[in-house]
């Protein structure tokens, strides 16, 4: 190796004798490097100063286009409150669940918690995980704040919740019907919630805030803009009478093994609904599964023939007309007679009725005497007066108009059988809302499911005298003797009528199928409220109106009384009402 080196030539550079290096650059050359290396960094300076000095607005802005956000602030939803201020639907704060999927790590035994926790199977888990955004997946909305606690404790990475409201509702069933609920987006999808959607919802508002790249509020921005809440609204209805009428017509349906059952009560004053309930009903509060039966509000949706409950509108214009007077003889012998080669009955026979005892004794023979000798068009008009076939003047979702042909189209038999309920329908609010002309000395009232402060006006059907004279009747429909006895109420005085209908079936009528109602007011001589009850398909072999609903009508009637502050009027005699006779079977 050593040999090999020695041998090899290596040649010499003379460094200071090369004649490239002895070369001189080019002055001129020498100056532009030098001058490009200044304007460089002169630039540079430049740059610095105009950032710091002259523009940093501009620049700070595009920073915070990477990292500030609007965020925005919601709303809080107005209360729904009864008449006395007790809440029936408020907003509450509570946690919902989201994750970034992305960055979703949990060990098996965090995930079998977490999902037993969130109230879901595996699958539905991995779904809502897995689909849609990388950066975004709702797990669980409005949950329980302890629940919240629990799955936090578990520490997985990835996951997050946020603030939503969500509506609680403590009447639960009882006032269901007439409040409503919402989604999960707070919208309304029931009830007032719905009715009344634009004035609840209130506006939300903005917040801009600047986020660190985990997505975590590191600052607020301020120029918030504050959101607007809903605004409250005041009801009708009173908590107390809501509940119990609720109660009552739920253990009626039970007690008879019938299909359904509704409660309508009214102030004759101010037209309010004091109570609206239905059975069956549900929990707004509970979200899942809610059946068309659970939601029907029947008693404004639902229509049907009023039968014997018509009656008193036809004697009421036979008296008003003079066509009769209230002990004017009617023969209804022999319990039938033909109309257009139809047959109609009385229940049974009575023969001579006066005009009081036809009310009292629910002759169909008698009320269809009275109204042959009225043109069609002056019952019809009577009807539509009293608010049959007209549109419901309530601002509630699903309330129905209920049918009454013109007048031009009845013939004999039509209008025959419609004195007494047949061939027209209405629901139980209209029917309601009709008895308040005897209520109010022949005035019908507007009703409102808002607080009223004052009376409202009506408008004239009949005059005082007639619809003084119809009360009376109606007392003695509902005393020993008449066809709702069982109407009778501890302390005060009552009166009203009883019907019974076939359920219309196809063309016809079933017949075993049939609907109980009972309407009418208390106290008598200044009626406070008119209650109407119905009770749909009793299928424990009863089912006329005075035994199935005039119960209910008389726990309603004391309880709601008693509520209201009203006296009264008449002597606490428990065996009046313990002792009742039977009721006379109406004819329907």
């Amino acid at each position: 190796m050593k040999k090999l080196l020695a041998n090899s030539s290596v040649r010499g550079v003379n460094y200071a004798t090369s004649p490239l290096l002895a070369s001189k650059t080019p002055n001129w050359r020498s100056r532009f490097i030098v001058a490009a290396v200044g304007l460089g960094f002169a630039g540079l300076l430049g740059r610095a100063a105009y950032i710091q000095l002259i523009g940093p607005e501009y620049f700070q802005k595009e920073g915070e286009k990477r990292y500030a956000h609007s965020l925005e602030v919601p709303a809080t939803r107005g209360r729904v409150l009864d008449r006395s201020g007790q809440l029936l639907a408020t907003s509450v704060p509570v946690p919902s669940v989201w994750a970034i999927p992305k960055d979703f790590k949990a060990t098996p035994e965090q995930r079998q918690q977490l999902i037993k926790l969130l109230g879901m199977d595996t699958r539905e888990f991995e779904q809502r995980l897995g689909s849609g955004s990388a950066n975004f997946a709702w797990l669980r909305r409005q949950i329980d704040t302890e629940t919240w606690t629990q799955i936090a404790a578990l520490g997985i990475k990835g996951l997050y919740q946020t603030r939503e409201y969500r509506r609680r509702y403590p009447e639960g069933e009882s006032a269901a019907h007439v409040v409503g609920f919402t989604n999960l987006e707070d919208q309304g999808q029931e009830g007032i919630e719905l009715a009344f959607q634009q004035q609840l919802r209130g506006h939300n508002g903005r917040r801009g805030v600047v986020k660190d790249r985990l997505g975590r509020v590191i600052e607020d921005m301020g120029a918030n803009i504050e959101p607007a809440d809903g605004s409250d609204i005041a009801l009708s209805v009173d908590a107390k009478v809501q509940f119990f009428a609720y109660q009552r017509v739920r253990d009626a349906v039970r007690e008879h093994k019938a299909k359904a059952g509704s409660v309508v009560v009214l102030d004759t004053q101010t037209g309010e609904v004091l109570a609206l309930a239905n059975y069956p009903s549900y929990d707004p509060g509970v979200r899942g599964r809610r059946t068309g039966e659970q939601l029907r509000n029947r008693a404004l949706t639902d229509i049907f023939e009023p039968g014997s409950t018509m009656k008193p509108f036809v004697v009421g214009w036979a008296l008003e007309t003079g066509r009769v007077k209230p002990d004017t003889p009617i023969n209804t012998a022999p319990g039938s007679m033909m109309v257009s080669g139809i047959t109609i009955k009385d229940a049974h026979p009575h023969g001579m009725l006066s005009v009081r005892e036809v009310i009292q004794k629910s002759s169909n023979i008698g009320t269809v005497r009275m109204a042959m000798q009225m043109p069609p068009r002056e019952l019809w008009e009577l009807y539509s007066n009293v608010g049959y076939g007209q549109k419901p003047q309530i601002s509630f979702p699903g309330a129905v108009t209920g049918r009454l042909r013109p007048y031009k189209t009845w013939r004999p038999i039509e209008q025959a059988t419609m004195s007494y309920g047949y061939g027209l329908s209405a629901s139980l609010l209209q029917m309601a809302r009709a008895y308040t002309t005897f209520a109010r000395d022949g005035e019908v009232i507007p009703v409102s499911l808002l607080r009223q402060e004052h009376p409202v006006a009506g408008i004239r059907v009949l005059s005082p005298e007639t619809a003084r004279e119809i009360r009376k009747m109606l007392q003695l429909a509902a005393a020993p003797g008449g066809t709702g006895p069982l109407a009778q109420t501890i302390g005060y005085s009552v009166g009203g009528k009883s019907g019974t209908a076939h359920k219309q079936e196809g063309k016809g009528y079933a017949s075993n199928k049939y609907r109980s109602w009972f309407v009418g007011l208390a106290p008598i001589d200044k009626p406070r409220i008119v209650v109407a009850v119905m009770i749909d398909e009793p299928s424990n072999g009863v089912y006329y109106g005075g035994a199935v609903a005039a119960p209910v009508f008389s726990q309603v009637v004391q309880q709601t009384l008693r509520t209201m502050g009203v006296p009264p009027d008449l002597d606490v005699t428990p065996s009046v009402v313990a002792n009742a006779l039977p009721a006379v079977p109406e004819s329907f």
